[in-house]
């Protein structure tokens, strides 16, 4: 049960990383229909979502450190 939260725990911290490469414009699509709404969703959306990535990666950081410190304990 430990190493089943522990994956969800890194499975947010990738969908974390990846929401903060997104809202710096990182992440291209193929599409360029596609492209032209999510660089609109962007620009209107990307103060927050910034924000909000950043915070989701560094609790992330500290859920796995410390859920690691705890199995290595035992």
């Amino acid at each position: 049960m430990e190493y089943t939260g522990l994956l969800f725990e890194f499975m947010f911290l990738i969908m974390g990383i990846y929401l903060y490469f997104f809202s710096i414009g990182k992440v291209q699509s193929n599409d360029p229909e596609k492209q032209k709404k999510a660089d609109d969703f962007r620009a209107q959306n990307a103060g927050w979502l910034k924000i909000v990535s950043l915070a989701l990666v560094a609790i992330m950081v500290v859920n796995i450190y410390l859920h690691l410190q705890e199995i290595l304990s035992n």
